[in-house]
């Protein structure tokens, strides 16, 4: 039982160490709110600001996160590094998103999407000398960014100090309120004000300086390292502290908290600022306050190019003038595009989404269209537009039955020009087409489902495709099997297949238009069945029958198994009887040639695989009739050749 508790436990923690992975940046920093009842200790609300890329999914180490924890820790330690209070849990009061997208005609759109999450804790500290220090430190910081050492296994510092008795306990910290993102392309300069707010007017001034490590092993979602914070992460050359992503000129921030730079190289970097917080009135050194925060430069080259259809048909099925304009075109964020229609008319859109326009006439028109016009990232190109619609492709067809010949009829319309080309395709196959009149005439084979395709081709180069199902039916006539009969015996027949019969003659039938009339005759006739379906679809099938007093056994007294198709076989025909017991062949020695209960097969003359000689055979057979006698024959057949 204690291990499974254990593994449970370890599951926990490890899905709390990944909680952290994907911080990218954050502060901590106080407010004085009071004193306590017994006015003994000041009373603080401290706030740490974390901030998560959005942007990010998956990582080789972090794996799939996409969330903050909650809550998250932090400790309070006196100047001497002596732990105060046991750990204090902050929790999440909001979560804001932090999305800002390039605006540029010139410049490929480039978003940057973080968001930042409030925590918030309040606790009691008595005043002392020296102050106290509160921190938060974890593991780890983003993947693969481009100052850092393996900073996905890098940790974190984030501190402030709270002033001793000795200067101003009741001190209100600075700390950074502009909550955004920054989007930074590559090769182009830029500037950020990044001024800190102080509530209590206090001096302040700034520098980029080193972000923190939490001074572990690394592998802690949260750490308990005491001051002073001194351990910085691991730049990778040429990066620093203070040039955490070089530049030309390099970033640099002035005494006012404006961050400037011309970067020189695409990457995400963590850029650190440092405000040191001064007493204006008694120009005494209250602490140093830090942010982390992520810069990432995109390169936003773009190469400006002008893209339409070559040639745009208006082939639509209506008559109307009115021709859709899509533009294809590679270009900035806030681009414009100059369209000329060679109509005498033009326009300017501000985004690529599909327009239309109305022309005057039907007819040719020479078309132009130009990105940013008037800027140096300029491209322009030319079109041609064939404005001839109206032209509908339609077919039907006459007949829906299998082995019949069915008609196709295009009833294809083209009010602004003329049809002049026509092929029909069954099931993706071309060959059965008819390029010159508007019928087709087919005979389907079988009964089924046919996709059936109509292209059409006209004066004006257009081409248009109607594509139908036809469903072809078939009735299956069945009128039964040739069959021998007891005269004066009543016979069911046994019609099937469609949905209406009729037989001819009607000679003997209790009625000749249903699917099972009763036959009573006595005279040999061949019967035709008629079977119809509800679709109009028509199938023939014929029945002979045959009568014999009976019951009896009919076999006759020789065969000729020539392969020449009359009295190949050597059978008894049985009328009247129920079952078989036996059919049996022998030589003259008594060997058993052949055996069957089945009438229908029949000796075909050989034995074990071969041609039996010519000679006189003995058989026998016995069989039961409709009165359930036991009827016993033998006799002899001469096989001839």
């Amino acid at each position: 039982m204690k291990r499974v508790i254990f593994l449970v436990l370890s599951c926990c923690l490890l899905f709390l160490n990944a909680a952290g992975y994907h911080i990218i940046g954050g502060e901590i920093y106080y407010k004085t709110i009071g004193m306590s009842a017994d006015s003994l200790r000041y009373r603080y609300l401290i706030t740490l600001k974390l901030y998560r890329d959005a942007d990010f999914t998956c990582g080789d180490r972090q794996g799939c996160i996409d969330r903050f924890e909650n809550p998250s820790v932090a400790n309070v330690y006196s100047a001497n590094g002596t732990r105060i209070l046991s750990s204090v849990y902050l929790y999440i009061t909001a979560i804001k998103p932090l999305i800002d997208t390039l605006k540029n005609p010139c410049l490929a759109p480039q978003a940057q999407h973080l968001e930042v999450a409030f925590y918030e804790a309040t606790i009691e500290l008595p005043p002392v000398a020296g102050g106290y220090y509160v921190s938060s430190q974890r593991c780890c910081r983003g993947e693969k960014l481009t100052n850092i050492y393996d900073s996905e296994h890098e940790g974190s510092t984030y501190y402030t100090v709270i002033p001793g008795s000795e200067t101003k306990p009741y001190n209100n910290s600075a700390y950074f309120n502009k909550d955004t993102t920054i989007v930074i392309c590559n090769a182009i300069g830029f500037s950020v004000d990044y001024a800190a707010f102080d509530e209590d007017g206090d001096s302040l001034t700034y520098s980029l300086c080193s972000a923190l490590t939490d001074g572990t092993l690394n592998n802690d979602r949260s750490s308990t390292t005491p001051p002073p914070y001194n351990t910085t992460v691991r730049y990778i050359p040429p990066y620093s502290g203070n040039n955490p992503m070089g530049g030309n000129p390099q970033i640099s921030i002035n005494n006012n908290g404006l961050i400037t730079c011309t970067p020189d190289r695409p990457g995400k970097y963590v850029v650190t600022v440092c405000v040191n917080e001064y007493d204006r009135t008694t120009k005494k050194f209250l602490g140093t306050h830090s942010k982390d925060i992520l810069m990432t430069v995109f390169d936003c080259t773009t190469k400006i190019t002008a893209t339409i259809p070559s040639v745009l048909r208006n082939c639509a099925d209506e008559p109307t003038l009115a021709v859709p304009m899509p533009n294809y075109s590679n270009a900035g964020f806030t681009s414009t595009y100059y369209w000329n229609f060679g109509d005498g008319t033009d326009t300017l859109t501000t985004n690529k989404n599909l327009f239309q326009h109305v022309f005057p006439d039907t007819g040719v028109y020479k078309i132009k269209m130009v990105v940013n016009p008037g800027l140096a990232c300029t491209d322009s190109t030319t079109g041609e537009v064939s404005n001839y619609p109206g032209l509908k492709a339609d077919f039907k067809n006459t007949g829906f039955c299998k082995g019949d010949p069915i008609q196709f009829e295009d009833l294809s319309t083209y009010q602004y020009g003329t049809i002049t080309n026509r092929k029909w395709e069954l099931n993706g196959d071309s060959t059965i087409q008819d390029q010159s009149t508007r019928y087709l005439t087919y005979t389907f084979p079988s009964a089924s489902v046919y996709s059936l395709t109509l292209t059409l081709n006209t004066n004006t180069q257009c081409e248009k495709s109607v594509t139908k199902d036809v469903r072809i039916y078939a009735v299956n006539p069945f009128a039964g099997n040739d069959t021998i009969l007891v005269r004066g015996l009543p016979f069911t027949m046994q019609g099937s297949g469609g949905d209406t019969y009729q037989w001819t003659p009607g000679f003997g039938l209790s009625n000749p238009n249903i699917a099972n009339p009763v036959l009573q005759s006595v005279t040999d006739t061949t019967y035709i069945l008629k079977v119809s379906s509800l679709q109009g679809c028509v199938g023939y099938d014929t029945m002979s029958v045959k009568f014999y007093a009976g019951p009896e056994i009919y076999i006759p007294n020789a065969f000729s198994p020539n392969g020449d198709g009359v009295n190949d076989r050597f059978r008894f025909i049985p009328v009247g009887m129920v079952s078989y017991k036996y059919f049996r062949i022998f030589n003259r020695w008594g060997q058993e040639l052949y055996a069957s209960t089945d009438f229908r097969i029949g000796w075909d003359g050989t034995f074990l695989g071969k041609p039996a000689p010519v000679d006189t055979y003995i058989w026998i057979l016995s069989g039961t009739d409709l009165s359930g006698q036991e009827i016993q024959r033998k006799g002899t057949v001469t096989l001839i050749r």
